[in-house]
């Protein structure tokens, strides 16, 4: 293994402040957590419904939402299963064909593999385990550390899906937690919340390529890859800017912009045609999202039961978008319920096309990572 330290990124492009232009949102009743999913035993994976899981943190729960009814169909109580009530589920990563999920588990330091059916089918240890990031090339899932480990190893996870065996391979800098996959699983990014670090691993060598954001520290969220594997982007929680970076001819990151975009942009996801990006911004309960071919601000999404926003997937078609919220501070409270911090969490489902929110959802408490079926980018 080699490890190859990069001159610092400048800005090879121009700096973008984008203007935030605000789409104001409308709000939908809470749906109630129903008991399990349901689906014939003869179903194959094309005629699978595609269904969206929500790490619920606090409640040390995984809800399962259909995400044609846009119902909560399932709730996997980890407590039941011999788990601690601190077991933390924090993401979630799902097989491209739905056949099985992953859930990682900051507290119980497990990433746990369930079936469709929701069975326990096998679990790998790791210390403070965060983001999973899935190679839906290969048998290899990624994961790297939680925000709240505040010195863990300066190491990410490589797990090998079908036996659940891990190892750890060096990224040399300090809190490993943004992760993505690119070239086809052939790279590996991971970024450091501690400063604007970012490793660039082979994965078939192990060879590492460090980089680093020049400028104040951003503290990298998380990442995602473009459809098209041109583009890797990154949300900076105390910078409030989203990062850009060229990716297309070269692994390495070529730093191209950052846009200002409002407080603690959290995980972003591009639409499946690459022509937007979404992304909730966690201290102004917002939804951004970007124009990717000019790189600004194209909507501002407000509305009831948007509080906090963490985690974000999309329906396999793009025309709808999934946002979950801790809601920890009890600012969305459901009609009828009480008021007061003790609230659940929510996903709200956002109409692509309008920019509205549709539906609210209520989840278990702390509404953390959603994943849903993988889908190849880069």
């Amino acid at each position: 293994m080699n490890v190859r330290v990069l001159r610092p990124l400048a800005f090879s492009w121009l700096m973008l402040a984008a203007a935030c232009a605000s789409a104001s949102a409308g709000s939908a009743a809470a749906v109630p957590v129903s008991a399990a999913a349901q689906e014939p035993a003869t179903s194959t994976p094309e005629a699978r419904a595609p269904w969206l899981y929500v790490a619920n943190q606090v409640s040390a729960t995984v809800s399962v939402i259909d995400m044609q009814a846009d119902n909560v169909i399932a709730t996997v109580d980890l407590q039941a299963l011999g788990f601690t009530s601190n077991a933390k589920p924090h993401h979630v990563a799902v097989e491209p064909d739905g056949s099985y999920w992953y859930v990682s588990l900051i507290g119980d330091g497990r990433v746990l593999k369930f079936s469709r059916d929701n069975e326990l089918v096998g679990q790998a240890e790791f210390t403070a385990p965060g983001m999973l990031a899935m190679d839906p090339f290969s048998d290899r899932l990624f994961v790297g550390r939680s925000m709240m480990a505040v010195n863990p190893p300066q190491r990410i996870g490589r797990i090998e899906r079908t036996s659940m065996a891990i190892e750890e391979l060096d990224v040399f800098f300090a809190r490993p937690h943004a992760l993505a996959v690119a070239y086809e699983g052939a790279t590996v990014y991971s970024a450091s919340l501690a400063d604007n670090s970012i490793a660039t691993l082979d994965v078939e060598t192990e060879d590492v390529e460090l980089s680093r954001v020049e400028g104040p520290t951003h503290t990298l969220v998380q990442f995602a890859v473009s459809p098209d594997g041109r583009w890797l982007v990154a949300g900076g929680e105390l910078s409030s800017q989203l990062l850009v970076f060229a990716i297309g001819d070269d692994p390495v990151p070529d730093f191209r912009a950052a846009i200002d975009v409002g407080p603690a942009p959290w995980h972003p996801m591009f639409s499946p045609d690459g022509a937007t990006l979404w992304f909730g911004n966690r201290l102004a309960n917002t939804v951004t999202v970007v124009d990717t071919q000019s790189w600004t601000v194209a909507s501002v999404i407000t509305g009831h039961g948007l509080a906090e926003p963490h985690g974000i997937a999309m329906s396999p078609d793009g025309s709808k978008v999934y946002v979950s919220s801790r809601n920890l501070k009890g600012e969305y409270v459901p009609e009828g319920a009480a008021a007061g911090p003790e609230q659940n969490g929510t996903v709200v489902v956002i109409d692509a096309a309008t920019r509205q929110i549709g539906k609210v959802i209520q989840v278990g408490r702390y509404a953390a990572g959603l994943g849903t079926a993988a889908r190849p980018q880069g």
